[in-house]
């Protein structure tokens, strides 16, 4: 590889880094930017998850503060999403990504408007639950946490197939089922997106056709820029942030849709 194509990679990473440990959206800048650098689409995709798991190192490690108390949640949400980015990884080595290409932008435009929506939301959810218990069927209680598991291992198969705004949909799912602050939901998203990245990345090492100096020149600048994400969350305003959030995954889904149909 030569300078040019890692120092593009190493820029590329550093904004993925930041952005993805923010809002998720790292794959809007590194994946691409493979592209760039004259990686086909299957091998800039492998190769693209391997090098952004250590967004997720960096960001864990800035983000000890929003984590306290969280290990009940991180032990759960990262064992349903790495079993679903195994299954993510099985699919893409064995299916055909023609199909499911032209799903992932409507996906992503889900999570967006769920992230926009998170409060009128939560507002029905907690008014179904009411009526719910009104009526004494007792289910209440146990249909949430499942529906939540269901739903983490689901993105978790999606991050280990494609990837792309995998944690938008992550922090818009959590955001809405979790009565957390958008800091601590983001961290949490990290980790179980993280988790996901890994058995993926894990699976890709043996399997697929990684270019690995362009995955190290991407993971080095996701280091860097990840242990800065977690801090701009801490002091941004969290509705405008939610909302710049939530704009640029409806700016993805547009251009992973026209890319689809070519």
């Amino acid at each position: 590889m030569d300078p040019a194509a890692a120092a593009l990679l190493v820029a590329a990473g550093f904004a993925a880094g930041l952005v993805g440990s923010v809002a998720g959206l790292a794959s809007l800048f590194s994946y691409p930017a493979l592209l760039a650098v004259g990686l086909p689409p299957i091998a800039a995709n492998v190769t693209n998850t391997v090098g952004l798991f250590s967004t997720t190192v960096g960001s864990a490690a800035a983000s000890r503060s929003e984590l306290r108390g969280q290990r009940g949640r991180i032990v759960r949400f990262g064992a349903l999403a790495a079993a679903g980015g195994a299954m993510g990884a099985w699919l893409l080595l064995n299916t055909d990504e023609g199909v499911f290409e032209l799903i992932v932008p409507w996906l992503i435009a889900l999570g967006s408007l769920l992230l926009i929506g998170r409060d009128t939301v939560r507002r029905l959810a907690a008014r179904a639950a009411a009526r719910g218990g009104r009526r004494g069927t007792g289910r209440g209680g146990r249909s949430g946490p499942v529906a939540l598991g269901v739903a983490v291992a689901l993105v978790g198969v999606y991050g280990g197939y494609f990837g792309a705004a995998a944690g938008v949909l992550m922090l818009a799912l959590l955001s809405v089922a979790l009565d957390e602050s958008l800091a601590v939901s983001n961290a949490l998203k990290n980790l179980t997106t993280g988790a996901a990245n890994l058995v993926a990345a894990v699976s890709y090492a043996f399997l697929a056709p990684v270019n690995w100096w362009a995955a190290a020149a991407l993971a080095c600048g996701c280091l860097l820029g990840s242990a800065m994400g977690p801090a701009l969350v801490r002091r941004l305003p969290e509705r405008p942030l939610r909302w710049a959030v939530s704009l640029a995954g409806f700016a993805l889904a547009a251009h992973l849709f026209v890319s689809a149909l070519r």
